[in-house]
Protein backbone atom coordinates (compact mmCIF):
# COMPACT_ATOMS: atom_id res chain seq x y z
CA UNK A 1 0.00 0.00 0.00
CA UNK A 2 1.68 3.52 -1.15
CA UNK A 3 1.62 6.67 0.82
CA UNK A 4 -1.21 7.58 -0.41
CA UNK A 5 -3.83 4.82 0.84
CA UNK A 6 -2.21 5.59 4.01
CA UNK A 7 -3.80 9.31 3.83
CA UNK A 8 -6.97 10.34 5.59
CA UNK A 9 -9.25 13.33 4.63
CA UNK A 10 -10.51 15.19 7.61
CA UNK A 11 -12.60 18.25 8.54
CA UNK A 12 -11.28 20.48 10.99
CA UNK A 13 -11.68 23.99 12.75
CA UNK A 14 -8.66 25.76 14.98
CA UNK A 15 -10.98 29.26 15.36
CA UNK A 16 -14.83 29.68 15.74
CA UNK A 17 -16.91 31.29 13.83
CA UNK A 18 -18.82 30.92 10.68
CA UNK A 19 -18.13 27.68 8.76
CA UNK A 20 -16.81 29.37 5.50
CA UNK A 21 -14.42 31.04 7.18
CA UNK A 22 -12.87 28.54 9.58
CA UNK A 23 -13.65 24.62 8.28
CA UNK A 24 -10.75 23.56 6.41
CA UNK A 25 -9.89 20.25 4.79
CA UNK A 26 -6.59 18.46 4.75
CA UNK A 27 -5.34 14.93 5.07
CA UNK A 28 -3.11 13.16 7.57
CA UNK A 29 -1.96 9.90 8.52
CA UNK A 30 -4.61 7.60 8.66
CA UNK A 31 -5.47 7.31 12.62
CA UNK A 32 -4.23 4.44 14.65
CA UNK A 33 -6.66 3.16 17.22
CA UNK A 34 -5.00 2.64 20.93
CA UNK A 35 -5.75 0.19 23.75
CA UNK A 36 -9.53 -0.04 24.22
CA UNK A 37 -10.11 1.71 20.75
CA UNK A 38 -11.47 0.87 17.13
CA UNK A 39 -10.69 2.49 14.20
CA UNK A 40 -13.79 3.19 12.32
CA UNK A 41 -13.72 4.24 8.41
CA UNK A 42 -16.81 6.70 8.20
CA UNK A 43 -19.20 6.14 5.46
CA UNK A 44 -22.13 8.67 7.01
CA UNK A 45 -20.92 11.55 9.14
CA UNK A 46 -24.18 13.41 11.49
CA UNK A 47 -24.72 16.98 11.68
CA UNK A 48 -26.45 17.98 14.60
CA UNK A 49 -27.04 21.62 16.44
CA UNK A 50 -24.31 21.41 18.92
CA UNK A 51 -21.77 20.75 16.00
CA UNK A 52 -22.62 24.22 14.48
CA UNK A 53 -23.16 25.76 17.62
CA UNK A 54 -19.33 24.88 18.87
CA UNK A 55 -18.02 25.89 15.53
CA UNK A 56 -19.62 28.96 15.82
CA UNK A 57 -18.39 29.70 19.10
CA UNK A 58 -21.37 29.46 21.67
CA UNK A 59 -20.06 30.11 24.79
CA UNK A 60 -21.69 26.73 26.51
CA UNK A 61 -20.21 24.37 23.38
CA UNK A 62 -16.36 24.96 24.08
CA UNK A 63 -14.09 23.19 21.80
CA UNK A 64 -12.52 20.38 23.26
CA UNK A 65 -9.02 20.57 21.33
CA UNK A 66 -6.81 23.53 19.56
CA UNK A 67 -7.83 21.69 16.69
CA UNK A 68 -11.17 20.31 16.27
CA UNK A 69 -12.24 17.73 13.60
CA UNK A 70 -16.05 17.97 13.44
CA UNK A 71 -18.90 15.77 14.07
CA UNK A 72 -20.41 13.30 16.90
CA UNK A 73 -22.14 11.12 14.93
CA UNK A 74 -21.33 8.94 12.40
CA UNK A 75 -21.58 5.13 11.35
CA UNK A 76 -19.33 2.92 9.42
CA UNK A 77 -17.01 -0.61 9.48
CA UNK A 78 -14.21 -1.48 11.84
CA UNK A 79 -11.28 -1.42 9.91
CA UNK A 80 -8.53 -1.49 12.81
CA UNK A 81 -8.74 -2.69 16.42
CA UNK A 82 -6.84 -1.50 19.55
CA UNK A 83 -5.17 -3.68 22.28
CA UNK A 84 -8.02 -5.82 24.47
CA UNK A 85 -10.69 -5.13 21.89
CA UNK A 86 -12.60 -8.72 21.51
CA UNK A 87 -16.31 -7.34 21.38
CA UNK A 88 -15.91 -5.58 17.47
CA UNK A 89 -14.69 -7.70 14.62
CA UNK A 90 -13.05 -5.85 11.75
CA UNK A 91 -15.62 -5.43 9.12
CA UNK A 92 -18.28 -4.93 11.56
CA UNK A 93 -20.62 -1.96 10.71
CA UNK A 94 -21.30 0.44 13.45
CA UNK A 95 -22.74 3.42 15.25
CA UNK A 96 -20.99 5.79 16.91
CA UNK A 97 -21.88 8.45 19.59
CA UNK A 98 -19.90 11.20 21.25
CA UNK A 99 -16.85 10.55 18.85
CA UNK A 100 -15.71 13.86 19.09
CA UNK A 101 -13.09 13.86 21.11
CA UNK A 102 -9.49 15.47 21.11
CA UNK A 103 -8.18 14.85 17.62
CA UNK A 104 -11.09 12.56 16.28
CA UNK A 105 -14.36 13.16 15.29
CA UNK A 106 -16.57 11.33 12.36
CA UNK A 107 -15.74 14.35 9.55
CA UNK A 108 -13.18 11.70 8.46
CA UNK A 109 -12.49 9.34 6.40
CA UNK A 110 -11.08 7.24 9.11
CA UNK A 111 -12.44 7.98 13.01
CA UNK A 112 -10.88 6.36 16.18
CA UNK A 113 -12.93 6.06 19.43
CA UNK A 114 -13.27 3.91 22.08
CA UNK A 115 -14.88 0.56 21.18
CA UNK A 116 -17.67 1.15 23.83
CA UNK A 117 -18.96 4.62 21.77
CA UNK A 118 -18.79 2.14 18.60
CA UNK A 119 -22.21 0.35 18.72
CA UNK A 120 -23.01 -2.57 16.34
CA UNK A 121 -25.80 -1.43 13.84
CA UNK A 122 -28.13 -3.97 12.41
CA UNK A 123 -28.52 -5.11 8.82
CA UNK A 124 -31.83 -3.28 8.77
CA UNK A 125 -30.15 -0.13 9.02
CA UNK A 126 -28.54 1.65 6.41
CA UNK A 127 -25.09 4.40 7.01
CA UNK A 128 -27.18 7.28 6.47
CA UNK A 129 -29.70 5.74 9.69
CA UNK A 130 -26.39 5.13 11.52
CA UNK A 131 -25.46 8.67 11.58
CA UNK A 132 -28.43 9.89 12.83
CA UNK A 133 -28.39 8.21 16.16
CA UNK A 134 -25.99 9.48 18.55
CA UNK A 135 -27.10 12.46 19.64
CA UNK A 136 -30.64 12.60 18.85
CA UNK A 137 -32.38 9.32 19.68
CA UNK A 138 -30.29 9.04 22.66
CA UNK A 139 -31.31 12.24 23.88
CA UNK A 140 -34.73 11.87 23.22
CA UNK A 141 -34.71 8.44 24.89
CA UNK A 142 -33.70 9.86 27.97
CA UNK A 143 -35.65 12.69 27.76
CA UNK A 144 -39.03 10.41 27.10
CA UNK A 145 -37.69 7.85 30.08
CA UNK A 146 -35.78 9.12 32.51
CA UNK A 147 -38.40 9.87 34.98
CA UNK A 148 -39.62 6.53 34.71
CA UNK A 149 -42.40 4.67 32.54
CA UNK A 150 -44.40 6.84 30.06
CA UNK A 151 -47.46 3.92 29.81
CA UNK A 152 -50.57 5.15 30.34
CA UNK A 153 -49.54 8.72 30.78
CA UNK A 154 -49.39 11.76 29.02
CA UNK A 155 -46.73 13.22 27.09
CA UNK A 156 -46.35 16.75 25.35
CA UNK A 157 -43.43 16.85 22.88
CA UNK A 158 -42.73 20.47 21.70
CA UNK A 159 -41.40 20.64 18.32
CA UNK A 160 -42.14 16.74 17.91
CA UNK A 161 -40.93 16.66 14.12
CA UNK A 162 -37.40 17.65 14.74
CA UNK A 163 -34.94 15.98 14.98
CA UNK A 164 -35.02 14.72 18.98
CA UNK A 165 -38.86 15.40 18.98
CA UNK A 166 -39.54 12.85 16.30
CA UNK A 167 -38.12 10.00 17.81
CA UNK A 168 -39.50 11.18 21.29
CA UNK A 169 -42.51 11.22 20.09
CA UNK A 170 -42.15 7.41 18.45
CA UNK A 171 -40.85 6.45 21.70
CA UNK A 172 -43.20 7.43 23.34
CA UNK A 173 -46.16 5.93 21.61
CA UNK A 174 -44.40 3.01 21.04
CA UNK A 175 -44.14 3.02 25.15
CA UNK A 176 -48.22 3.46 25.41
CA UNK A 177 -48.10 6.95 26.02
CA UNK A 178 -50.63 9.17 24.98
CA UNK A 179 -48.47 12.10 22.82
CA UNK A 180 -49.42 15.23 21.94
CA UNK A 181 -47.06 17.26 20.14
CA UNK A 182 -46.58 20.50 18.48
CA UNK A 183 -45.32 22.32 15.59
CA UNK A 184 -44.63 25.46 13.61
CA UNK A 185 -46.35 24.64 10.09
CA UNK A 186 -49.10 22.35 9.15
CA UNK A 187 -46.17 20.26 7.10
CA UNK A 188 -44.80 19.57 10.44
CA UNK A 189 -47.94 18.70 12.29
CA UNK A 190 -48.89 16.28 9.73
CA UNK A 191 -45.65 15.08 10.14
CA UNK A 192 -45.65 14.29 14.15
CA UNK A 193 -49.40 12.56 13.32
CA UNK A 194 -47.43 10.02 10.50
CA UNK A 195 -44.80 9.41 13.45
CA UNK A 196 -47.38 8.37 15.96
CA UNK A 197 -48.86 11.46 18.01
CA UNK A 198 -52.62 11.45 18.88
CA UNK A 199 -52.83 15.32 18.48
CA UNK A 200 -50.39 17.89 16.56
CA UNK A 201 -50.83 21.46 17.95
CA UNK A 202 -49.43 24.85 16.91
CA UNK A 203 -47.77 26.03 20.02
CA UNK A 204 -47.77 29.75 18.59
CA UNK A 205 -51.55 30.14 18.77
CA UNK A 206 -53.41 32.60 21.46
CA UNK A 207 -55.21 29.14 22.05
CA UNK A 208 -52.24 26.93 21.85
CA UNK A 209 -52.66 25.88 25.76
CA UNK A 210 -56.31 25.31 25.80
CA UNK A 211 -55.88 23.42 22.99
CA UNK A 212 -52.99 21.49 24.19
CA UNK A 213 -55.53 21.08 27.73
CA UNK A 214 -58.26 19.60 25.02
CA UNK A 215 -56.43 17.12 23.13
CA UNK A 216 -55.44 15.86 26.78
CA UNK A 217 -58.89 15.43 28.35
CA UNK A 218 -58.80 18.99 30.09
CA UNK A 219 -55.78 17.27 32.13
CA UNK A 220 -52.74 18.94 32.62
CA UNK A 221 -50.26 16.81 31.00
CA UNK A 222 -47.67 14.49 32.43
CA UNK A 223 -44.52 15.19 30.99
CA UNK A 224 -43.43 17.44 28.32
CA UNK A 225 -40.35 16.95 26.28
CA UNK A 226 -38.96 20.67 25.33
CA UNK A 227 -36.85 21.81 22.83
CA UNK A 228 -36.88 25.33 23.31
CA UNK A 229 -37.31 25.61 27.10
CA UNK A 230 -37.29 29.74 27.50
CA UNK A 231 -39.29 30.38 24.69
CA UNK A 232 -42.15 27.84 25.52
CA UNK A 233 -41.88 28.01 29.41
CA UNK A 234 -44.95 30.02 30.07
CA UNK A 235 -46.71 27.38 27.95
CA UNK A 236 -45.25 24.97 29.11
CA UNK A 237 -46.19 25.73 32.83
CA UNK A 238 -49.88 26.61 31.95
CA UNK A 239 -50.31 22.91 30.45
CA UNK A 240 -48.79 20.59 32.98
CA UNK A 241 -50.07 19.41 35.47
CA UNK A 242 -49.55 18.67 39.16
CA UNK A 243 -46.02 17.03 39.74
CA UNK A 244 -45.15 16.88 36.40
CA UNK A 245 -42.04 16.77 34.42
CA UNK A 246 -40.24 19.13 32.12
CA UNK A 247 -37.46 17.62 30.46
CA UNK A 248 -35.16 19.77 28.35
CA UNK A 249 -32.77 19.32 25.45
CA UNK A 250 -32.06 23.11 24.36
CA UNK A 251 -32.77 26.93 24.52
CA UNK A 252 -31.91 28.37 21.85
CA UNK A 253 -34.11 31.43 21.32
CA UNK A 254 -33.87 32.30 24.81
CA UNK A 255 -30.81 31.65 26.26
CA UNK A 256 -31.42 33.32 29.55
CA UNK A 257 -35.13 33.73 31.29
CA UNK A 258 -36.46 34.47 34.85
CA UNK A 259 -37.79 31.29 36.99
CA UNK A 260 -41.14 32.15 37.88
CA UNK A 261 -41.40 30.31 40.77
CA UNK A 262 -44.75 31.06 42.62
CA UNK A 263 -45.76 30.15 39.07
CA UNK A 264 -44.32 26.62 39.23
CA UNK A 265 -44.66 26.19 43.04
CA UNK A 266 -48.10 25.72 43.33
CA UNK A 267 -48.00 22.61 40.93
CA UNK A 268 -44.70 21.05 42.22
CA UNK A 269 -43.08 20.70 38.95
CA UNK A 270 -40.32 18.96 38.11
CA UNK A 271 -37.67 20.44 35.48
CA UNK A 272 -34.29 18.01 34.09
CA UNK A 273 -31.84 19.09 31.92
CA UNK A 274 -31.03 16.58 29.01
CA UNK A 275 -27.80 16.59 27.65
CA UNK A 276 -26.92 13.89 25.14
CA UNK A 277 -23.53 14.06 25.50
CA UNK A 278 -23.33 13.35 29.36
CA UNK A 279 -25.77 10.90 29.69
CA UNK A 280 -25.34 8.49 32.61
CA UNK A 281 -23.70 4.79 32.09
CA UNK A 282 -26.94 2.88 32.86
CA UNK A 283 -29.10 5.92 30.72
CA UNK A 284 -26.98 5.19 27.44
CA UNK A 285 -27.17 1.65 27.92
CA UNK A 286 -30.75 1.67 28.22
CA UNK A 287 -31.00 3.83 25.28
CA UNK A 288 -28.81 1.61 22.73
CA UNK A 289 -30.77 -1.74 23.81
CA UNK A 290 -34.13 -0.01 22.62
CA UNK A 291 -32.42 1.67 19.55
CA UNK A 292 -31.08 -1.34 18.81
CA UNK A 293 -34.00 -3.42 19.06
CA UNK A 294 -36.24 -0.58 16.91
CA UNK A 295 -33.65 -0.67 14.27
CA UNK A 296 -33.86 -4.60 14.28
CA UNK A 297 -37.86 -4.63 13.70
CA UNK A 298 -38.16 -1.32 11.57
CA UNK A 299 -40.42 0.03 13.64
CA UNK A 300 -38.54 3.71 13.77
CA UNK A 301 -38.19 6.50 11.35
CA UNK A 302 -35.97 8.15 10.29
CA UNK A 303 -35.83 12.21 9.79
CA UNK A 304 -32.60 12.39 7.00
CA UNK A 305 -32.04 15.50 5.24
CA UNK A 306 -29.61 16.10 2.29
CA UNK A 307 -26.64 14.33 2.04
CA UNK A 308 -23.12 16.37 1.00
CA UNK A 309 -19.85 14.80 -0.09
CA UNK A 310 -17.07 15.98 2.53
CA UNK A 311 -15.61 18.66 0.28
CA UNK A 312 -18.69 20.33 0.56
CA UNK A 313 -18.97 20.34 4.21
CA UNK A 314 -18.83 23.90 4.65
CA UNK A 315 -22.78 24.09 2.72
CA UNK A 316 -23.82 21.17 4.70
CA UNK A 317 -23.17 23.59 7.81
CA UNK A 318 -25.20 26.01 6.48
CA UNK A 319 -27.99 23.81 5.69
CA UNK A 320 -27.92 22.56 9.04
CA UNK A 321 -27.75 25.57 10.42
CA UNK A 322 -31.31 26.62 7.88
CA UNK A 323 -33.16 23.83 10.27
CA UNK A 324 -36.45 22.27 9.53
CA UNK A 325 -35.24 19.55 6.25
CA UNK A 326 -33.90 16.91 8.56
CA UNK A 327 -30.46 15.07 9.51
CA UNK A 328 -28.14 16.69 7.46
CA UNK A 329 -25.56 13.91 6.38
CA UNK A 330 -21.47 14.13 4.68
CA UNK A 331 -20.91 11.16 3.13
CA UNK A 332 -17.05 9.85 3.02
CA UNK A 333 -17.79 6.73 1.08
Amino acid sequence: MDDAQHRSRFAFYEDTGPARDVIRIETRSRPTPGPGEVLVAIHRSGINPSDTKRRAGWASYKPRSPRMVLHADGAGVVAALGDGVATLRVGQRVWLWNAETEGQGTAADHCVVPAANAVPLPDAACFDVGACLGVPACTAHRAVFADGPVAGRSVLVQGGAGAVGAYAVQFARQAGAHVIATGSTPEKRALALELGAHAALDYRGPDAAASILAANGGRGVDRIIEVDLGENLALDIAVAGLNATIASYSSTRVREFNFPYYAIAPKGLNFRIVQGYCLPDEARAAAIADITAALESGSLRHRIGAVFPLERIVEAHEAAEQGDAGKVLLALR
